[in-house]
Protein backbone atom coordinates (compact mmCIF):
# COMPACT_ATOMS: atom_id res chain seq x y z
CA UNK A 1 0.00 0.00 0.00
CA UNK A 2 1.19 3.30 -1.30
CA UNK A 3 1.24 6.18 1.52
CA UNK A 4 0.64 9.56 0.17
CA UNK A 5 0.84 12.85 2.44
CA UNK A 6 -1.76 15.42 1.27
CA UNK A 7 -3.39 18.84 2.75
CA UNK A 8 -5.95 17.97 0.61
CA UNK A 9 -7.37 14.72 1.47
CA UNK A 10 -8.97 13.31 3.40
CA UNK A 11 -11.49 16.94 2.84
CA UNK A 12 -12.61 16.70 6.26
CA UNK A 13 -10.25 17.49 9.07
CA UNK A 14 -11.60 15.06 11.73
CA UNK A 15 -10.85 12.08 9.67
CA UNK A 16 -6.54 12.06 9.69
CA UNK A 17 -6.81 9.72 6.93
CA UNK A 18 -8.18 7.83 3.82
CA UNK A 19 -7.76 5.32 1.38
CA UNK A 20 -8.61 5.48 -2.65
CA UNK A 21 -8.38 3.10 -4.75
CA UNK A 22 -5.98 1.48 -2.18
CA UNK A 23 -3.56 4.80 -1.79
CA UNK A 24 -3.71 5.50 1.66
CA UNK A 25 -3.44 9.66 2.15
CA UNK A 26 -2.95 11.11 5.27
CA UNK A 27 -2.46 14.60 6.61
CA UNK A 28 0.84 16.05 7.65
CA UNK A 29 1.70 15.71 10.67
CA UNK A 30 -0.91 12.49 12.00
CA UNK A 31 1.65 9.62 13.19
CA UNK A 32 1.30 6.74 10.97
CA UNK A 33 0.83 4.02 13.16
CA UNK A 34 0.80 -0.05 12.50
CA UNK A 35 -2.56 0.04 14.24
CA UNK A 36 -3.51 2.72 11.22
CA UNK A 37 -2.19 0.72 8.20
CA UNK A 38 -3.58 -2.30 9.97
CA UNK A 39 -6.98 -0.83 9.18
CA UNK A 40 -6.80 0.51 5.71
CA UNK A 41 -4.99 -2.91 4.50
CA UNK A 42 -8.01 -4.43 5.94
CA UNK A 43 -10.39 -1.98 3.52
CA UNK A 44 -7.88 -2.56 0.80
CA UNK A 45 -8.46 -6.29 0.51
CA UNK A 46 -12.27 -5.73 0.82
CA UNK A 47 -11.97 -3.28 -1.93
CA UNK A 48 -9.79 -5.79 -3.79
CA UNK A 49 -12.08 -8.64 -3.37
CA UNK A 50 -15.82 -6.75 -4.29
CA UNK A 51 -13.84 -4.89 -7.10
CA UNK A 52 -12.93 -0.79 -6.61
CA UNK A 53 -16.27 0.96 -7.72
CA UNK A 54 -18.87 -1.43 -6.28
CA UNK A 55 -17.05 -1.41 -2.74
CA UNK A 56 -17.51 2.56 -2.90
CA UNK A 57 -21.13 2.06 -3.91
CA UNK A 58 -21.46 -0.75 -1.41
CA UNK A 59 -20.43 1.76 1.06
CA UNK A 60 -22.21 4.80 0.39
CA UNK A 61 -25.40 2.94 0.27
CA UNK A 62 -25.01 1.45 3.66
CA UNK A 63 -24.08 4.61 5.18
CA UNK A 64 -26.64 6.28 3.67
CA UNK A 65 -29.43 3.93 5.09
CA UNK A 66 -27.28 3.89 8.68
CA UNK A 67 -27.30 7.67 8.74
CA UNK A 68 -31.76 7.15 9.70
CA UNK A 69 -30.47 4.62 12.77
CA UNK A 70 -29.08 5.83 16.52
CA UNK A 71 -25.64 4.75 16.25
CA UNK A 72 -22.98 7.01 14.76
CA UNK A 73 -23.27 6.14 10.78
CA UNK A 74 -19.81 5.67 9.72
CA UNK A 75 -18.85 3.49 12.72
CA UNK A 76 -21.78 1.31 11.59
CA UNK A 77 -20.67 0.91 8.56
CA UNK A 78 -19.93 -2.99 8.09
CA UNK A 79 -16.68 -2.38 6.50
CA UNK A 80 -15.77 0.13 8.90
CA UNK A 81 -16.91 -2.35 11.78
CA UNK A 82 -14.60 -5.24 10.35
CA UNK A 83 -11.26 -3.28 10.20
CA UNK A 84 -12.15 -1.74 13.58
CA UNK A 85 -12.45 -5.01 15.40
CA UNK A 86 -9.18 -6.36 13.92
CA UNK A 87 -6.45 -3.03 13.24
CA UNK A 88 -4.93 -4.89 16.21
CA UNK A 89 -4.11 -8.23 14.81
CA UNK A 90 -1.42 -7.76 12.65
CA UNK A 91 -1.65 -10.86 11.16
CA UNK A 92 -5.51 -10.66 10.33
CA UNK A 93 -5.06 -10.57 6.75
CA UNK A 94 -3.55 -13.58 6.43
CA UNK A 95 -6.06 -15.74 8.43
CA UNK A 96 -9.13 -13.56 6.74
CA UNK A 97 -11.86 -15.63 5.12
CA UNK A 98 -13.36 -13.45 1.88
CA UNK A 99 -15.88 -11.59 2.30
CA UNK A 100 -15.50 -11.47 5.83
CA UNK A 101 -17.48 -7.81 6.43
CA UNK A 102 -20.51 -9.38 5.29
CA UNK A 103 -21.22 -10.65 9.16
CA UNK A 104 -20.80 -7.27 10.01
CA UNK A 105 -24.08 -6.18 8.44
CA UNK A 106 -26.52 -7.79 10.63
CA UNK A 107 -24.87 -7.63 13.96
CA UNK A 108 -25.52 -4.93 16.49
CA UNK A 109 -22.63 -2.42 17.15
CA UNK A 110 -20.05 -4.23 19.24
CA UNK A 111 -19.88 -0.43 21.75
CA UNK A 112 -23.55 0.20 21.68
CA UNK A 113 -24.15 -3.68 22.95
CA UNK A 114 -21.60 -3.49 25.70
CA UNK A 115 -22.82 0.22 26.57
CA UNK A 116 -26.75 -1.24 27.04
CA UNK A 117 -25.53 -4.56 29.03
CA UNK A 118 -23.62 -2.36 31.66
CA UNK A 119 -26.22 0.38 31.87
CA UNK A 120 -28.32 -3.29 32.70
CA UNK A 121 -25.67 -4.10 35.54
CA UNK A 122 -26.22 -0.65 36.56
CA UNK A 123 -29.26 -0.34 36.93
CA UNK A 124 -29.80 -4.04 38.59
CA UNK A 125 -31.38 -5.61 35.73
CA UNK A 126 -30.57 -9.18 34.66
Amino acid sequence: MRIVRSRYLPPLRRHAAINLFGVFFVHPGVHVSERLINHERIHTAQMRELGYLPFYIIYLIEWMLRLVMKDNAYLSISFEREAYKHEDEPDYLERRKHYAWVKYLKKKNIKRKKKRKNNKKHKGIN
